[in-house]
């Protein structure tokens, strides 16, 4: 194990040990309420690809809820790619949106995302997002008009499927595929090089256990998704190959 993946376990494990002595906090009134999260995974999945060129990340989020459906919160994530002559070593999401039930049973979600990359220049994009859920179903569309700054159209759906298993244990399946306008302006390849839409599926399990949340998930990329992650940005040339990725984490 690399020294610096010692380093990231040791500050994380730290940190999940204090984190279990703190919980969320909700006003008198239950109108205003506030939580936050960390976690320490064996890789950064996205859509795809591997955001820390294969190696660990540690990560970390706070959100802020209102009874009335309204929140808002942050995520940051250690990431390692090169995006043109910059560097990015760390993702920062910032995020607000309204979720109420306008049906019995049927919930939706509306909002928007802004990433935030330290170290590069012009790279930062905004994100806009819509989702209903249904018993253990569920739709979630995103769209930009500015992906990774580059003033291109693309589109991210995601079905997800989540299932209560026997002893505590959670099951979740994903199916995602992402529509872009100009995929190889995108991607930096020569025309018609990548098809479109690029597609990734994920199966997982999770289960809460001494205190701690604990999910092992397998990602496969298909086949074109895979071209284009690896043109896509500079970095091992594995980074989206199939994989399990191991992640721990505490809420509060």
């Amino acid at each position: 194990m690399k020294l610096k993946q010692l380093s990231s376990l040791c500050l994380a494990a730290s940190t999940l040990m204090a984190a279990s002595s703190a919980m969320a906090w909700e006003s008198a009134d239950g109108q205003h309420s506030t939580s936050a999260s960390v976690a320490l995974s064996s890789d950064y999945m996205w859509r795809g690809g591997s955001q820390t060129d294969n190696e660990m990340a540690l990560s970390g989020s706070f959100d802020y809820g209102h009874a009335s459906g309204f929140y808002a919160g942050a995520w940051a994530s250690n990431v390692d790619f090169t995006v043109g002559t910059d560097k990015a070593h760390l993702e920062v999401d910032v995020y607000a949106g309204y979720t109420f039930e306008a049906y019995d049973g049927i919930a939706y979600d509306l909002g928007m995302m802004r990433y935030v990359f330290t170290g590069t220049d012009g790279v930062d994009w905004n994100e806009y997002y819509a989702a209903i859920s249904y018993s253990a179903f569920s739709l979630k569309v995103s769209h930009t008009e500015d992906f990774g700054g580059k003033d291109e159209k693309a589109t991210h759906y995601l079905l997800g499927f989540n299932y209560d298993l026997p002893m505590d244990v959670a099951l979740h399946v994903n199916y995602a595929f992402y529509d872009f306008d100009d995929i190889d302006k995108v991607m930096g390849t020569s025309p018609n090089k990548i098809d479109n839409p690029l597609q990734d599926y994920a199966i997982g399990v999770s289960k809460h256990m001494v205190g701690l949340d604990w999910d092992v998930t397998y990602f496969e990329t298909l086949k074109e998704g895979k071209n284009a992650t690896e043109n896509g940005n500079a970095g091992s040339s594995n980074k989206s190959d199939s994989r399990f990725v191991l992640t721990v984490s505490k809420s509060f």
